[in-house]
């Protein structure tokens, strides 16, 4: 068990060490925003569709997921989606201890009216806890969900595994599956309970951000095949695939004594 978890952290840290600096920022810089994001709702003319802003950039993360998927594989994606919830839930901190400190926000120039602008801005960056906890399970889910089934929709494609036909068939059917989980559980856990919405708005709004996204994600997803030729012929992450074939072997040389 001890050797177990010990190979799990030499992977893990040369897992982060290997994933391009780019990919890992706009990755996690996503995820912060998104969350930020979720605690606006669009105001929409149809009483049984409902939305939030964080539709806007989801699809960052799971453009970003599914590169990380299909070269480095599904574990890898996910603990680098743990990693960057991490991130996310000590930037939170940050932000709440901030809207603690007393100040005035730079929008009371513009209006004047110092307490309202400022107990407002105060509340919406230091967040509440129920947007962030459902935002956090929320993803966590649709990350597991998005990585496997990219990762085993992947496995079909026998021949030419690594064309643009078999990325985008992985991509939009794994980008539909995580993102439909992803607003459906958010949806369930803070908008049904704490913003009074239905449960049909709750499916139409999983439903409609999964198009929505799913339709912004198709139209960049000839970059992310781009960036994964790239990472392919450029080698990289070599050696952490090393580092996983030494752990796996070493693993079989005990089992074998």
């Amino acid at each position: 068990m001890k050797r177990t978890f010990q190979n799990f952290i030499k992977e893990t840290k040369q897992l982060l060490a290997s994933v391009p600096p780019l990919t890992f920022a706009l990755f996690i810089l996503s995820v912060f925003a998104m969350n930020l994001l979720a605690n606006k709702s669009l105001n929409i003319p149809l009483d049984w569709l409902a939305l939030d802003c964080g539709i806007i950039v989801s699809w960052v993360s799971f453009l970003c997921m599914d590169v990380l998927t299909k070269h480095f594989g599904p574990k890898a994606a996910t603990a680098i989606s743990v990693v960057a919830v991490a991130i996310n839930l000590a930037m939170c901190l940050i932000l709440f201890l901030a809207s603690l400190i007393p100040g005035t926000w730079g929008a009371f120039f513009d209006f004047g009216e110092q307490d309202v602008i400022n107990e407002a801005l105060d509340s919406t960056f230091g967040g509440t806890w129920y947007v962030l906890f459902g935002s956090t399970v929320a993803f966590l889910a649709s990350a597991f969900i998005n990585n496997f089934s990219n990762w085993g929709i992947g496995k079909i494609f026998k021949k030419c595994p690594d064309g643009f036909g078999a990325y985008a068939c992985r991509t939009y059917l794994s980008t539909a599956i995580g993102q439909f989980a992803d607003n459906l559980i958010f949806a369930l856990i803070v908008s049904h309970f704490f913003f009074g919405w239905t449960i049909v708005q709750c499916l139409t709004c999983a439903v409609t951000g999964m198009v929505a996204e799913l339709l912004v994600e198709a139209a960049f997803s000839p970059i992310g095949y781009k960036i994964c030729n790239i990472w392919r012929k450029n080698e990289v992450g070599a050696a952490y695939f090393k580092c996983v074939e030494e752990n796996r072997n070493e693993g079989l040389d005990h089992g074998n004594e």
